[in-house]
């Protein structure tokens, strides 16, 4: 059974927290292990100022580095494009350059940005390379990715719509994804509705130990009996 879609008010509720919160918040349900379920800092935000990024994965493999094998035009991702069509809106593609290293050329530019942006797509996350940055930066689509690159070389999409791994971050499609200057992460679906809320009573705690602390003079004794109480 596919799982449920979030309302719009709820992803909306997403889009008010940072990453760090959202990740302190998931924390509280040990629904995973506390080192997993986000990308290391290979993945770069490539525009920091933006809003956070929330929207569901529709995942793909590239490679640069050489020609595809079967000679097929480079420009014709019909089959693909379709297949992101498959995964709810808003859609965030996320690609694993399996070059090694990866980042060699950069399949993402302003002109397959523009595409994606005619196909629901608000992001796109890579371990490869990204280029033409200013332009994108322009219309609001969010990058993360490995490195910036000159030239987009022989890149081209060979597989899409299976799990991939991006930054140590195992992703399969149709993962609620969210994103912002501090790096990327997944939220798992059954509690996602729940996040914000719980990320509200933290962020709470948090402000009146930080108000506390910021008052000075606070002995270590009185420090713990203050978080213990927070707790």
């Amino acid at each position: 059974m596919a799982e449920a879609v979030l309302s719009e008010s709820e992803l909306s509720a997403l889009r008010e927290l940072d990453t760090c919160m959202v990740s302190n918040a998931i924390e509280t349900f040990e629904v995973r292990l506390r080192n997993t379920g986000f990308a290391n800092s290979h993945i770069r935000c490539m525009f920091e100022d933006f809003p956070p990024m929330v929207g569901y994965a529709a995942t793909a493999r590239l490679r640069s580095e050489d020609p595809p094998v079967d000679r097929k035009s480079m420009h014709d991702h019909s089959d693909w494009w379709r297949s992101i069509l498959d995964v709810p809106a808003p859609r965030i593609v996320v690609l694993e350059d399996m070059d090694e290293p990866p980042g060699r050329g950069a399949f993402i530019g302003d002109v397959h940005a523009a595409i994606l942006q005619a196909l629901g797509c608000i992001g796109v996350i890579t371990n490869g390379a990204v280029r033409e940055l200013p332009r994108i930066q322009e219309t609001g689509f969010h990058l993360f990715a490995g490195n910036a690159a000159v030239s987009h070389s022989y890149a081209h999409i060979f597989h899409f719509g299976s799990v991939v791994k991006v930054g140590g971050l195992q992703v399969h499609p149709g993962d609620l994804l969210h994103g912002d200057r501090h790096g990327v992460l997944s939220i798992p679906r059954q509690i996602a509705s729940e996040v914000p809320a719980v990320a509200a009573r933290l962020r709470k705690k948090e402000n009146k130990l930080i108000a506390l602390c910021r008052q000075g003079d606070l002995p270590p004794d009185k420090l713990r009996e203050i978080i213990r109480v927070l707790e």
